[in-house]
């Protein structure tokens, strides 16, 4: 009944994601692959989307090691509306019932221009994969989220979404959006069972230095964070999956993540300054780009 589960003393409250029929997006590595692995840990079945398939199945095949039949793979680019629609319709008829929980994790790293040196088609690229991807998913899979009457779903940002970084204009954006459909969501599920989290990390360790479309200087830079500063996928999944039991909406699993946070509120004209001037000391390069445009999961800040 609506509202009922606000009288069920928290001590007892079902956790979300534990025995979960849930759908990763992006799941083929790094944060998505982390994300089923743990999700079929607490007893769940997971639908493993990725638009490389073989990557999908290389994840269904860790989880089929220690829970057979816990796991399935589907291939899915997110940035097409209609693809998402039929993993909708798979889920449903697969599981016999509405899922109860969405990762949409799907995402793609770009960077190391300026606004007015981007162009068009990475703009493009970017947002049809990082904000439509995950509009796709939210617009989709709300009705049987709904329906379920339990569970949530988990938007993977990141803290680009409010850190506002020098040449990241469009991963910027991308996340800044993926945080405000998510607040919005959170609001209009309030009091239907089903809750909303956010996951806005700085570095993990992925592949988003290597594989989309960033300058040579800014991906050699982000990698070297990554391998020095940056957190495990196993750890940022477990992280969020217990937020999301306990119906948090931000999760921000690095103390740095927290620290941008913070002075970006508190001290915003002095953050913006020194993020200017250290665009200005900082070495430019040229315009040349890694690209692998047909990367899966690929989140990071």
């Amino acid at each position: 009944m609506f509202g009922l589960e606000k009288l069920i003393p928290i001590g007892i409250r079902p956790r979300r994601s534990h025995g979960a029929r849930a759908v990763v997006t992006g799941a083929g590595s790094g944060i998505g692959r982390a994300f089923a692995l743990e999700i079929s840990e607490r007893g769940g079945q997971v639908i493993c989307a990725d638009i490389d398939e073989s990557r999908a199945d290389e994840t269904v095949a860790l989880i089929e090691r220690n829970h057979p039949g816990a796991a399935h793979a589907f291939r899915c680019d997110v940035s097409r509306r209609e693809e998402v629609e039929v993993l909708a319709r798979f889920a449903e008829s697969l599981f016999e019932r509405p899922v109860t929980l969405v990762v949409n994790n799907a995402g793609v790293g770009i960077g190391g221009k300026r606004v007015g040196e981007i162009g068009f088609d990475d703009w493009d690229w970017a947002l049809g994969i990082n904000l439509w991807g995950v509009v796709h998913g939210c617009e989709i899979f709300a009705p049987q989220l709904r329906a379920a009457s339990r569970g949530g779903i988990i938007n993977v940002a990141s803290a680009a979404a409010f850190a506002a970084a020098p040449s990241m204009a469009v991963y910027n954006a991308s996340k800044a959006a993926v945080l405000s459909l998510s607040e919005t969501m959170a609001a209009e599920m309030s009091g239907t069972g089903v809750a909303v989290t956010v996951l806005c990390p700085t570095f993990v360790k992925t592949n988003v230095a290597r594989d989309g479309r960033i300058t040579a200087q800014s991906a050699r830079l982000a990698d070297t964070l990554m391998r020095l500063t940056g957190f495990s996928p196993d750890s940022v999944a477990r992280t969020t999956l217990d937020a999301h039991d306990r119906g948090q909406l931000y999760v921000l699993p690095q103390l740095d993540a927290h620290l941008i946070w913070r002075l970006k509120r508190y001290f915003p004209a002095q953050y913006t300054f020194a993020l200017g001037l250290l665009d200005r000391l900082l070495p430019q390069e040229n315009s040349t780009t890694t690209d692998l445009s047909s990367v899966s999961d690929k989140t990071g800040v």
